[in-house]
Order: structure tokens, then C-alpha cells, then sequence
């Protein structure tokens, strides 16, 4: 069976507005410095904003929107506190409903709800300092690593590694035990060469699984689609295709094309079984690679998630209703079916005679050894079905990660600038990052959020802005227009915990920062479908 990993083409419909707004300019001279107007922020009217702490407290004005710092809390200033300083604050302040929300942009005589760069309490500061350190985020959706992993590397046919698990080794033991003992009724002179002739077969058997999967991959890379690996694995072999069909009927022939290899596989190794004697090792060896194949490409076709089958039923539904997610659905509750049919279907079937054993012959351990075949199976197909339920309900929300609407206002500063300067013209400004300027107003790096907040305030009149900034590199620069799949594919290509947005004339639009995506992510995730 294949694998459709990664995430699927973004498709229109998402709950935030898509208007564009006007972003901060990259200005030249000496007038470098002076804080510019940033990007708006839009809000999703029908969704209450979060209080608790490590949510996003958003002040909406008539042309900016803030976020507070990530692993900070904002805490209002009372009008004897300087512009650039502010309490330390376990909780968020109380958050206005949209209809309450202030409609004029915060200015000298309004009260701004927080100020950027302030500390908050050590558990979320912890928080933040860690995620700034760690480069790359195991585990988290916008920085996952690419690691292939997986096993021992055999090769790279079409360009594409393959690994062998080490469960397989456990099976193929497995394989060569059986057969072993199958051999010893058929062709009992054969003696303790048997269980060599075993693991010939069971080497025969995966590299029949292998085409099988070869056969997805050819089929993927020429519909465009990016194949991550191969992997050999317990119960066969698994193709994870990093992209989702954009069709139901590329869809559908991508899922086909494995089974009908494995049918192809199985007239030809019973075309070779007539060529040779029965009853010898070659037509022992043949007759078992011919059921083999024939058992791989019926239990792949039956019509359940993550099996062929099931993507191929997906890919009827979907060209039914013209939804990919109502063909999701219904495939994956059929697999879950399927699961049950087979824990409770296969033992019965075996204890019947009615797969080739007769039921007296049938022992205790052989009972015990069917059940639990029968609940390996059904475990991994109710798994499957679930992992592509939550692939695709990932994949519809992914359109609503949208560069422009996650950006924060920035404000450019000359690397001289003291700390405690920057973050009063970025308050002012009601901005929420800073970026490092040359002296022609050309970006030159972007300065990290969580060295900020490990700054005393003491000492930030002390401190040069440029000493906290990481260096721009090409990888950190994303246009505004990226949105879903190309956002976090940009982001995971050049893990990094800020990246500077720009607009297509190349011109600064603000920061972005990674947690404000994975925040975004989880909470898409989170909504039902």
C-alpha cells in the first residue's frame, strides 16, 4: 500500500480574511529609524479571542493589529511608567470582544495593553528560551525534520531510498520458520536445507512487495508528486508520498497500480510454474510467490483506509461529491469496519477449514497464533484508518496558514541602536519586532525575540541591538503571498525561530515567527471540520 504523507494541495475556504494590507517599508537615508506603518492583522469575527496564558491578546486599531511576544504575557502600564518599560504579568489582561474592540490606533494618550520586549513569568520564559535554542523543532508542524531514518538503506531506485526495517528481519525469521515447516510435508528430503530454501522465499516474497511499492512510486513521481522513501517493514512495505493527488482519478490510478502489479507478478510466476516439475524445489518456490502476490493484491484491493483499496474508494467518492474529504471520511470508516471484520472474520475463517486447514487438524497453538495475527491486522488497518482521517482533516485546515495574516509589524533600526530605543520606537509603533537596518535601509538581520526578553531592563540602554540579531540568510526571507503547504514547506526547508516577510518588489512586510505558526497550526487543527 502507499502512503500519502506530508500535506495536500490547499484548497480555497478558510475562516480568516484575505484582504491585503499595506506593509512596512524599507526606507532609505537617515531616516532609517523612524517607525513605519506594518500589516494589519485580521480577525475571525465568530471566534473569541483566548485569555488563558500563551494565548494572542490582539489590539485592533485602524491600521495595525499586536501580538505579544512568544512565551510572554502582556501586562498593562500604568501613566507613570516609561514608554519602554512594563510590569512583569503572570496573566492577560481581560480581552475586549470583537463588537468592544477599540477602533482608533493606540497613540500618546491611549493605554497600549502591552509593550514588546517585556519579561513575563520564568515557566514561560523557559518556554520560549528553549524554543529559540532548539533550531529545529522535533515534533512541531512548521520545522519537522526530514531525517530519512527508517532503517537500512538498500538503494535509490528512481531516485527514491529504501529501507529495510528491522521488523523485517523479524518476519522474514518468521517466513523461513513457517515455510520451513511446510517444506519439511511437501519435500521431507530436503532435510535442514529447507530453512535455507525458506529464506530464499522470503526474501522473493519482500522483493515482490518492494515492485509492488515501485509501481505507486513510478506512478507518483509522474503525476508530479514528491516520494519521500520506501520502507520494508512487519506487514509489508509502505510508499510515503509526500503530496495528495490533485485529481480522484490520478488518485485512483495511483492507488491502483500496486495491486495490479502484484496480479502481474502472480501470472507470471504461474505462467514459470507450468515450465517447471511439480513437487521440486523450483515449483514449490514458484507456487508459493504465485499465492503470495495473488493474496497481497486481494487484500489490497479490499475497500478500506490505508489500503489501495481504500484510496481507490476515496477516489470514487471524491469524484462523486467533489470532495476529497467526504471520500476521506467514507474510506476510513470502512477500513474501521474492515478492522473489525478481520478480528473477529479471520479466526472464525480458519477454524471453519474454510482456508484450506481442516478443523480438526487445527491445535491450540494455532488457534492462539490466529487470533493474533487477526489482531496485529485489524490493529493496523483501525490505525491506518484513523492517521488518514487526521491527514486530511490537516490537509483541509492547512489553507488558513497564511504568511500575511501571521506576520507581525516590524520596525527597522540601525544596528548602533541601543535595546531600550528600539523597543520604545517599536511600542510606539505597535510593533511587535525588530529588524536590523544598514544605513540605505537594506535588511540585514532580524533580532531574536527570546534574546530580548533575557535582557535585564536595567541594561538594555546598554546593550546594541545588533549584539541579540541573527543574520539574514536567503532561507529566512519568505514572501507574504505564501500560504499552507508552500508555508511550511518554506519554513521546514530553513528552520529558524524568526524569518523576515517581504513583499514580491522585495520590499520588508514584518517578521514572522515560527511559534506564531505552530500557535496557528494546532489552533486550525483544533476546529472541527
Amino acid at each position: 500500500m502507499d502512503e500519502s504523507g506530508g500535506s495536500g494541495q490547499p484548497r480555497s475556504g478558510t475562516d480568516e480574511a484575505t484582504e491585503r494590507h499595506e506593509g512596512p517599508q524599507a526606507s532609505t537615508g537617515p531616516a532609517a529609524d523612524a517607525p513605519r506603518p506594518g500589516p494589519e492583522r485580521p480577525e475571525d469575527p465568530t471566534e473569541p479571542k483566548p485569555t488563558e496564558p500563551g494565548g494572542s491578546t490582539e489590539t485592533h486599531g485602524s491600521t495595525e493589529t499586536r501580538r505579544p511576544a512568544e512565551g510572554t504575557e502582556p501586562a498593562p502600564h500604568s501613566s507613570d511608567e516609561s514608554p519602554a518599560t512594563s510590569r512583569p504579568s503572570g496573566e492577560s489582561p481581560a480581552t475586549p470582544s470583537p463588537s468592544d474592540a477599540p477602533q482608533a490606533h493606540p497613540g500618546p494618550t491611549d493605554d497600549p495593553p502591552s509593550h514588546f520586549g517585556a519579561p513575563s513569568d520564568p515557566e514561560t520564559t523557559g518556554a520560549a528560551r528553549t524554543l529559540a535554542k532548539s533550531g529545529s523543532g522535533k515534533g512541531r508542524p512548521p520545522r519537522r525534520e526530514k531525517g530519512p531514518g527508517g532503517g537500512l538503506l538498500m538503494g535509490r531506485p528512481f531516485g527514491v531510498p529504501v529501507y529495510v526495517a528491522p521488523s523485517w528481519f523479524l518476519v522474514a525469521a518468521l517466513i523461513t520458520w513457517v515455510f520451513g515447516g511446510q517444506l519439511d510435508r511437501v519435500l521431507p528430503e530436503l532435510g535442514a536445507l529447507r530453512y535455507l530454501v525458506s529464506l530464499f522465499f522470503a526474501v522473493a516474497f519482500y522483493a515482490s512487495v518492494l515492485v509492488h511499492e515501485l509501481a505507486h512510486t513510478v506512478a507518483a513521481l509522474r503525476f508530479g508528486l514528491p516520494v519521500r522513501r520506501i520502507q520494508l517493514q512487519f506487514f509489508g512495505g509502505v510508499s510515503e508520498i509526500e503530496k495528495e493527488s490533485e485529481t480522484p482519478g490520478r488518485e485512483f490510478v495511483l492507488a491502483f497500480v500496486g495491486p495490479l502489479l502484484s496480479l502481474v507478478l502472480s501470472g507470471v510466476f504461474y505462467l514459470a510454474m507450468q515450465t517447471v516439475e511439480p513437487g521440486t524445489v523450483p515449483g514449490v518456490l514458484l507456487g508459493g510467490l504465485m499465492i503470495s502476490n495473488l493474496i497481497v493484491a486481494v487484500f489490497n484491493l479490499l475497500p478500506g483506509l490505508p489500503l489501495d483499496g481504500g484510496r481507490m474508494l476515496r477516489a470514487v467518492v471524491w469524484k462523486i461529491t467533489g470532495k476529497p474529504m467526504s471520500g476521506t471520511i467514507a474510506a476510513a470508516w470502512v477500513g474501521r469496519a474492515l478492522a473489525v471484520s478481520v478480528l473477529i472474520g479471520l479466526p472464525l475463517l480458519t477454524q471453519s477449514g474454510a482456508l484450506g486447514d481442516a478443523s480438526e487438524d487445527i491445535g491450540g497453538m494455532d488457534t492462539v497464533m490466529d487470533a493474533l495475527l487477526a489482531a496485529i491486522l485489524a490493529a493496523i488497518i483501525w490505525t491506518g484508518a484513523g492517521n488518514s482521517l487526521r491527514m486530511a482533516r490537516l490537509r483541509e485546515h492547512l489553507p488558513e496558514l497564511r504568511a500575511r495574516a501571521l506576520t507581525r509589524r516590524a520596525v527597522p533600526v540601525e544596528t548602533s541602536t541601543p535595546l531600550s530605543e528600539a523597543l520604545r520606537r517599536a511600542n510606539d509603533a505597535g510593533a511587535r519586532a525588530l529588524v536590523v537596518v544598514d544605513a540605505d535601509g537594506q535588511p540585514l538581520s532580524l533580532v531574536r525575540e527570546a534574546a530580548i526578553v533575557g535582557v535585564p531592563e536595567h541594561r538594555r540602554p546598554w546593550v546594541a541591538v545588533s549584539g541579540l540579531a541573527q543574520d539574514l540568510t536567503d532561507g529566512m526571507r519568505v514572501s507574504a503571498e505564501l500560504a499552507g503547504e508552500d508555508l511550511l514547506d518554506a519554513l521546514r526547508a530553513n528552520p529558524a525561530t524568526e524569518y523576515l516577510v517581504v513583499e514580491e518588489s522585495g520590499e520588508i512586510y514584518g517578521v514572522l515567527s515560527a511559534a506564531d505558526v505552530e500557535r496557528a497550526f494546532v489552533k486550525a487543527m483544533a476546529r472541527p471540520s
